[in-house]
């Protein structure tokens, strides 16, 4: 294997960490797990972001770094918008978060977070936020459950079970129908968020 296609790879683990994918197998990384956590998960986007940079000159890092423009904040137009298809498979969040994001500029745009997502759902009351020893988890209030989000128990491979939220259609309806909030909360300055991400 080449060391370009070391850093290859090691783009992709990084962006699928970023994105709460285990690189490993392809699934879903429960939420409550630290490589989910807001400023991990940004390292990794910051990571695989300047990885992504060095593949592209080839290998080597730009002679001229900070030159490559700095990537616009998430938005959509109505069109692109339109692209968008109802899943009838209810999905995770974090699924939801990439099917949008993938309807905008992938290149030159920052992407839709799914934390963005929950927080407009907590915002709302169609999540119910709470903290267990020091971790936070969210469950879908009656009015979630009603809106098609709901829970659903899965088996970790070290043992045990977890819980993933999903969301049916009408949940990704509300979302898509709501999304200029959503992005709004996505696009606040760092220290907002990240002032924010803590206090949610």
């Amino acid at each position: 294997m080449t060391e370009l296609e070391i850093m290859e790879r090691a783009q992709m683990y990084m962006e699928n960490l970023a994105n709460g994918i285990n690189p490993l197998n392809g699934e879903f990384i429960p939420e409550d797990e630290l490589v989910n956590n807001v400023r991990i998960s940004r390292c990794f986007f910051y990571v695989a972001d300047v990885l992504r940079q060095v593949i592209e000159n080839g290998g080597v890092s730009a002679a001229k770094p900070g030159k490559k423009g700095k990537k616009q904040p998430f938005s959509l137009t109505t069109e692109q918008r339109e692209r968008y298809e109802l899943s009838n498979v209810p999905l995770t969040v974090t699924e939801f978060a990439k099917r949008i994001s993938a309807l905008g500029d992938t290149e030159n745009m920052q992407k839709l977070c799914y934390k963005s997502i929950r927080k407009w759902f907590v915002d709302v009351g169609f999540l119910l936020e709470e903290e267990h020893e020091g971790k936070r988890s969210v469950h879908p209030t009656d009015a979630g459950l009603q809106n098609g989000i709901w829970e659903e128990e899965r088996e970790r491979l070290s043992g045990g079970t977890y819980k993933v939220v999903r969301y049916g259609p009408d949940a990704q309806q509300l979302v898509m129908d709501n999304l200029d909030a959503i992005i709004a909360i996505n696009n606040q300055p760092k220290k907002e968020k990240t002032y924010e991400a803590n206090n949610i």
